[in-house]
């Protein structure tokens, strides 16, 4: 699978578990809504450091994303 592609399943799945909508995780990140929902569905390539400010934001380690 695409590695743009897993991590946006897995940015999407664990906010799921946290039952924050995409706008909740956009405000507490600081990233815009409209880019979480890009990368939620594999159409951005996030540099390492917008994965590491999200994994971060949920609480989880950057590996859970990118694996």
């Amino acid at each position: 699978m695409d590695i743009c592609k897993q991590v946006g399943l897995n940015v999407k799945r664990i906010r799921k578990e946290k039952g924050w909508s995409q706008e909740e995780l956009a405000f507490e990140s600081g990233l815009h809504r409209t880019y979480i929902s890009g990368i939620e569905r594999g159409a951005r390539n996030p540099t390492i450091r917008v994965v590491k400010k999200i994994s971060d934001t949920l609480g989880v380690d950057t590996q859970v994303l990118v694996g």
